[in-house]
This record gives C-alpha cells, sequence and structure tokens, in this order.
C-alpha cells in the first residue's frame, strides 16, 4: 500500500460548526496512521492553538501554522519559520485603519493584539488560545510570521490595496473569511509550506490529498493530487483549483466521511 500524506485546513474543513474536533473525524484520522498514512493540519491559527487539536487526536501530526509560516514536527521541533520583514511588519502596523478594524500580529511565541476584542476569544474557546494586548507603537517589528487585520470588508479591502502599493513584491496577502485579512512574507503560504513537507516524507504531491475552505487554502489545494474543497467553500475558491472535487460540509463532518469512501474503511 501506498502511504498518503492527507492534509486538511481547521476551520470550516476537518472542525464542526462548533470549532471542535468531532470524535469521527478523529477515529478516522487514527485509523488511517495505523494503517500507514501521514496527517498534516494546516492553518491560519497559531502553533499553540493548533496543537490542542493534535493532542486531541493523539497522533503522529504535522503543524502548518499561521498560513505556511511556521512548520513543527510531530514532537514540537520547529522546522521552518518564515518572517516579515520588519520594515514591511512595520509598514502593515502603521497603515491607516478605522477603529473597529483590530490589528493582530502573529509570531512565535503568541498573539499579540492593538485593543481589548472579548469576541474573538470565544473564537478559540475550545483551545483556551489568547491574546497579549500591545499598543501598535509598541509592536516589535520583528519575528512576525503574519499580520492579520479583523473587520469589515470594504475597509480590509483599503488596507489590503495599501499594503500592495507599499510592499506589494515582499507580502503575500490572502483572506481566510471575509472578515480576516492575513498577510505574510512574500512566498509564504501553505501550499509552499506543503512541498517541504512532502519532501522531507519523501511523497510526491501526487500523493497527497488535501482539503480546505478558503481563499489561503488556495496553494495547498492545488499542490495536492487529490483536492477536496468543501461544500461550505468560499465561492471563488472551487474556480481556483484545478481538478478540485466538492464534497460535503464541514459540519457534517464531510471530512472524515470522503476519508472511509476513499479509503474503504
Amino acid at each position: 500500500m501506498t502511504s498518503r500524506l492527507i492534509v486538511s485546513d481547521l476551520d470550516g474543513t476537518l472542525l464542526g460548526s462548533d470549532h471542535r474536533l468531532h470524535e469521527s473525524s478523529v477515529e478516522v484520522l487514527r485509523t488511517l496512521v495505523k494503517q500507514g498514512h501521514h496527517v498534516a493540519l494546516a492553518s491560519g491559527r497559531h502553533y499553540h492553538d493548533m496543537k490542542v487539536f493534535r493532542d486531541q487526536l493523539a497522533i503522529p501530526v504535522h503543524l502548518i501554522s499561521t498560513n505556511g509560516a511556521y512548520v513543527h514536527d510531530p514532537e514540537d521541533a520547529l522546522l521552518a519559520a518564515n518572517h516579515l520583514a520588519p520594515e514591511h511588519a512595520k509598514t502593515l502596523i502603521g497603515l491607516p485603519r478605522p477603529p473597529q478594524v483590530r490589528l493582530n500580529l502573529y509570531r512565535e511565541s503568541g498573539w499579540h493584539i492593538d485593543a481589548e476584542a472579548p469576541h474573538l476569544l470565544s473564537l478559540h474557546a475550545t483551545t483556551g488560545f489568547g491574546y497579549q494586548v500591545v499598543p501598535p507603537d509598541q509592536m516589535d517589528t520583528n519575528g512576525v510570521g503574519k499580520v492579520l487585520y479583523l473587520g469589515d470588508p470594504q475597509a480590509l479591502a483599503q488596507l489590503e490595496h495599501l499594503a500592495r502599493a507599499a510592499h506589494a513584491h515582499g507580502l503575500h496577502i490572502t483572506y481566510s473569511t471575509a472578515n480576516a485579512l492575513e498577510i505574510m512574507a512574500g512566498g509564504v503560504n501553505k501550499g509552499v509550506a506543503l512541498t517541504a513537507l512532502l519532501e522531507k516524507l519523501h511523497l510526491t504531491p501526487a500523493e497527497c490529498l488535501a482539503f480546505g475552505d478558503n481563499l489561503n487554502d488556495t496553494e495547498m489545494l492545488n499542490l495536492a493530487g487529490e483536492a477536496q474543497v468543501m461544500a461550505n467553500a468560499h465561492p471563488e475558491l472551487f474556480e481556483r483549483i484545478s481538478g478540485a472535487e466538492r464534497i460535503g460540509h464541514h459540519s457534517e463532518t464531510a471530512v472524515a466521511q470522503w476519508l472511509i469512501q476513499r479509503f474503504g474503511l
């Protein structure tokens, strides 16, 4: 039997509508690992946020976090870290934005935010991952894996325009939801991180199965030999992926159900 790498996004994909990992998904992934396959999780979430799900799975899992800025092996060793240039981070921190738009920095050690946002903590209630409030003028521009703006789509579109005008070639700009603009260093995305992981595991892209639901999954899905797009995905995502298959809704554990059929479990 040929070993495969099964890589999945979390929110809107492997996790249910309650942002939890359901037991059927846990059982399927554990069974596939016992059969000799590999599993990776790839998310815009921070590594410390993601490893709670890895620990729940209780199997060896590689973690691609912060949209590819960081890659960790199953033993928590950091395999890759790619940071924004400090001058680019400084520009992004200083971009003019409406007061209701929250500025976030993801760095290796944690999550910094420019003001209190209690509603964001509810999204991470299942993991306990939280932010530290740091005024923008005190934010460290070194070691930033991602700048994340959260707010109204129109305001984010303006911020995207300003960011591209300032440092277009030095940035990778994407969205994880309509309300979340995510900016990493140029060349940093889930697909690039997945390429390096496949090489480490001595597997080819054709031996990779990937699942995703939003625009920040584009490069990862286009790389994988078998790409599955969720029924609840961003309307543009399916059109961006060559040869993608549309599967069920994340609230119905569609990833687990598809894997059961794919591997005859």
